[in-house]
């Protein structure tokens, strides 16, 4: 019952009598944050040499050091870099995240998948932190994207398709701020219909923009008019050009010059209201309150957390633990299970092929050994062959040798004869002459 009535018992108002001291909180916390410090991270998309580097420093009135991108990357490469600012006695943590190659590929498919990995990533390192058991939140350098300004190239009439689907891509992970870029190469009434032609495409796409706060009374006015000025028109420029009696940012051409802080000729000075004086501290809170939330519950869920309605029975963080480290024993017991099976099969498969290829080796060997016999058969019959071709040559040689050989020496006998027989002839008549003479006488 005394419960009950303590639960029950309204809460008085009362009134101090002299000052205590707690008014003093807010410049407390003031104290705290400014000798901390504070981040701010820019993710800058758009096209290569549209113009980001140049507005990031016209926006910040300094020149940062950028590497220069060309057209030839093979895909999208986010470079960061993060610079230590001051103002005055606020310093701030400044990282700017370029999209170097964005939109120059061919298949233009994948351009957004690097970008989206990288957001998550940041989301990623925030919550493991997060879940630490020793932590350290208030030092943590904290990359996530605060917001994204997204590039819009001036030469069409209408948003490409790129453009679309990256936009769409990314709203559920980050603030996007869409800016049409180099907007002086326009007209003012071809710049109106362009802005509204966007707005109309993005509604009708679905894509959610950042939507500048109205609800606070200081700035309410400001964001509704700001709000109605989405797309953001800009020209940025680091050169100091004399423009009367005065040094403004402007950029100079044969006709005259565009100023970039007249509100008349661009929005940049919108835009530096926007994201600087008036929605810097909005942009941190919807990342963390909004995207990183947004993102922290989904993986939490795939882990296998949830919240307990108000009328269901709390749960124990040890119990869900254990379940789900049962689970994940089971599910790993599983995959072993089934890449051992998977082993054992291919090992089977793999004892197969090999015999099979050990049984073609056996028939092929014994094919060549059945040629190899074939082929000695064939030579050695060869073989006798020439040597009974030699012996009959053999024969023959000697035959004819011997027959040759009688030839001569018949031939060498009968020219001898003949010689005897010649002698003779002529012999025969000096005989007779002799003969003759003694008959005379």
């Amino acid at each position: 019952m005394t419960m009950a009535a303590d639960e029950n018992e309204e809460i008085r108002s009362l009134e101090l009598n002299g000052q205590v001291g707690f008014n003093s909180l807010p410049h407390q916390v003031v104290r705290k944050f400014v000798s901390q410090g504070f981040c701010f991270n820019i993710l800058c998309i758009g096209e290569t040499g549209i113009g980001k580097s140049t507005l990031i420093n016209t926006l910040f009135n300094t020149t940062f050091e950028n590497e220069e991108a060309d057209h030839y990357e093979q895909e999208v490469k986010l470079r960061s870099q993060t610079y230590e600012l001051q103002e005055h006695t606020v310093k701030l943590k400044l990282t700017v995240v370029h999209t170097a190659g964005f939109g120059d590929q061919i298949n233009k498919e994948e351009s957004c998948k690097p970008i989206l990995g990288y957001i998550e990533a940041q989301f990623e390192k925030y919550l493991e932190e997060e879940l630490k058991i020793k932590r350290c939140l208030f030092s943590y350098d904290d990359t996530r994207i605060h917001v994204c300004l997204y590039f819009i190239a001036p030469t069409g009439h209408t948003l490409k398709s790129l453009d679309l689907v990256t936009m769409k891509k990314l709203d559920s992970k980050v603030n996007i701020i869409p800016i049409i870029a180099k907007a002086d190469i326009m007209s003012k009434s071809d710049l109106g219909n362009l802005k509204k032609t966007i707005m109309n495409e993005l509604k009708s796409y679905g894509v959610q923009l950042y939507q500048f706060p109205t609800e606070d009374e200081e700035v309410g006015e400001i964001n509704s008019s700001l709000n109605d000025r989405l797309p953001f028109a800009v020209v940025g420029s680091t050169e100091d050009v004399k423009i009367g009696n005065r040094m403004v940012k402007a950029r100079s051409y044969p006709w005259g010059a565009v100023q970039v802080e007249n509100e008349e000729h661009c929005d940049f000075v919108h835009l530096r209201e926007m994201l600087l004086r008036v929605n810097m501290d909005d942009l941190r809170e919807q990342t963390h309150f909004r995207h990183y939330e947004l993102y922290r519950r989904c993986k939490l869920e795939e882990m296998g957390f949830k919240d307990t309605d108000p009328d269901s029975q709390s749960f124990s963080l040890q119990e869900m633990y254990e379940a789900k480290r049962k689970e994940f024993l089971k599910e790993l017991q599983q995959r072993e299970e089934s890449m051992r099976q998977m082993f054992v099969n291919k090992v089977k498969e793999t004892e197969v092929e090999l015999k099979e290829k050990e049984k073609e080796l056996h028939e092929r060997f014994e094919q060549l050994k059945r040629m190899h016999q074939e082929e000695k058969r064939n030579l050695e019959e060869k073989r006798r062959e020439l040597e009974e071709e030699m012996n009959a040559f053999n024969r023959r040689k000697v035959a004819a040798e011997t027959l040759m050989g009688q030839a001569l020496q018949g031939c060498s006998h009968q020219p001898l004869k003949k010689e005897k027989d010649k002698k003779n002839f002529f012999s025969l008549p000096s005989a007779c002459s002799l003969t003759s003479g003694r008959n005379v006488n």
